[in-house]
């Protein structure tokens, strides 16, 4: 995960409590990275392939530090298969 200094993170935790509170998670945040991507990525392999990657890193983030721990909890709760 890249730990972004403190002074740009306050910009950009504007930019997501703006989209988190107009957004829908059900195709909505879809649009938007598709949207971004192909309003602001200059076209290159090189650079969509850095952006594909940057998708991935973030779902492998989601899922090591979001969905594992809950996971676990419940497991915890319910007892393990």
């Amino acid at each position: 995960m890249p730990y972004i200094k403190q002074g740009r993170r306050a910009s950009l935790d504007k930019t997501i409590e703006f989209m988190g509170n107009n957004l829908k998670f059900d195709g909505d945040l879809n649009y938007v990275l598709f949207a971004l991507c192909k309003r602001y990525v200059e076209p290159s392999y090189n650079n969509y392939k850095n952006f594909i990657g940057e998708l991935s890193e973030c779902s492998a983030e989601i899922r090591r530090r979001l969905l594992a721990p809950y996971e676990d909890k419940k497991i915890k709760e319910n007892g393990d298969v």
